[in-house]
């Protein structure tokens, strides 16, 4: 079976092709045939577009266009054209997966996309403005470029339809359970694949563990995994709740927002700028979103950006402080703690917060191997032998994560 996933963002779109054996799926995730990515511009007129095969054979290339379309098709059509060839025609591609955001309360499972789903998708789009609609372009190319290819749709907000509703539901008037209002939580597909590999790793039945998993990237959520199921996270009815993160507040005080309202001139537009694109990471510092990039800032002596030292020491504080309150807030829904588990940009490839958040739970019997958490872990157990916690660096594989469940969908609902 060959499987094709699209993971839109907002700035960008990547895709994998992988080809799996009907008989069986892997207990551990295959190497894909095929990788593409498309960054576009902000205007969109311009794409960068990259390519590589499992064999080694590279393409690099930039497209003029206005179409995001002709974008996708460009790039779809190096998976059977010159030195980036895997397949011989694109209707050897059995189904397309598409990582959706936003499922809200009607979309649970991965399903397969039809016209309901499709406006479902669309009539979402007002809770995940910067994903839903990019997505649903990218669902709307495939059926252009491959028509009749079954497309299933597997929802960010899935795994999270376990928590129970005092973990779910918002302390506001009774109306707004009635109009869908309360927390679904995101990065579910990233939280189930690192659950599910922690167990693995460890050796343990999944279905027995108490996990907080971390997905630490330009987004930042948290969840609690209880046997298998998550009974707590961090992002709400949108993604802006929670931790901070890149660009992104994370939570504050809801009287902030009506101050700003009410008071200083600001319109709706341009709080959910400010909330979206101006704060986190980005909004403290003063420096750049990426922590890689605040984290030179904080040893850099005479910084371009006015105070950004200080202000990037501070943006590094606030967000330590908050990634340990909501590691503690995860605590106490589980009532105990089996592993800790770090993944996405900054989980995986940062020591220092890793270290830092570690820190705050010695109490629990947590002891960090500080060698091997320098060591770039992969998918490994960096915590002493004698640490009563495990704490993992886990690299998350979305994407096929998002194969394994069209795999399961076609085998449900067509024979195949």
């Amino acid at each position: 079976m060959k499987i094709l996933v699209l993971n839109a963002g907002s700035s960008s779109q990547k895709s994998c092709l992988y080809e799996i054996a009907d008989e069986a799926f892997p207990t551990q995730a295959l190497q894909p045939l095929w990788e593409g990515k498309i960054n576009w511009t902000q205007d969109r007129g311009m794409a960068e577009i990259e390519v590589k095969t499992a064999t080694g054979a590279t393409l690099q290339k930039s497209i003029s266009s206005d179409s995001p379309q002709a974008h996708l098709t460009y790039m779809l059509n190096t998976l059977n054209h010159d030195a980036t060839k895997v397949i011989n025609q694109l209707s050897e591609i059995d189904v397309v997966g598409h990582r959706i955001v936003h499922g809200g309360e009607n979309y649970r499972d991965s399903v397969v996309i039809t016209e309901d789903v499709k406006k479902a998708i669309a009539h979402l789009s007002n809770l995940a403005p910067e994903h839903n609609p990019a997505a649903l372009s990218g669902i709307e190319a495939i059926e252009n470029i491959l028509e009749d290819v079954i497309q299933v749709a597997v929802f960010d907000t899935g795994f999270h339809a376990t928590l129970p509703d005092a973990a779910a539901i918002y302390p506001g008037p009774y109306q707004w359970v009635e109009q869908g209002i309360r927390r679904y939580g995101f990065h579910g597909i990233s939280h189930q694949y690192c659950s599910q590999r922690a167990a693995q790793i460890l050796g343990r039945d999944v279905a027995s563990e108490r996990l907080i998993t971390c997905h630490l990237g330009n987004g930042c959520s948290l969840a609690a995994i209880k046997n298998g199921r998550s009974i707590d996270t961090t992002m709400g009815f949108t993604p802006v709740e929670g931790l901070m993160m890149g660009s992104r507040s994370g939570s504050v005080d809801p009287g902030i927002l009506i101050y700003l309202l009410r008071y200083c001139n600001y319109s709706v537009e341009r709080l959910d700028e400010v909330l979206n694109k101006a704060s986190g990471l980005k909004g403290i510092s003063g420096v750049s979103s990426d922590m890689r990039e605040v984290r030179e800032a904080m040893s850099t002596t005479g910084y371009a950006y006015a105070q950004g030292n200080s202000r990037a020491q501070l943006a590094w504080d606030i967000y330590v402080h908050r990634l340990r309150s909501g590691i503690g807030a995860m605590l106490a829904s589980l009532g105990g703690l089996d592993a800790l588990v770090f993944t996405a940009g900054v989980g995986e490839h940062s020591p220092q917060i890793r270290q830092a958040a570690c820190e705050a739970f010695g109490f629990l019997g947590l002891k960090l191997d500080l060698e091997k958490n320098e060591q770039q872990p992969v998918d490994e157990d960096i915590a002493t032998p004698d640490s009563a916690v495990r704490v993992l660096v886990i690299h998350t594989q979305e994407d096929w994560a998002i194969a394994g469940q069209c795999w399961q969908v076609l085998k449900c609902n067509y024979k195949v």
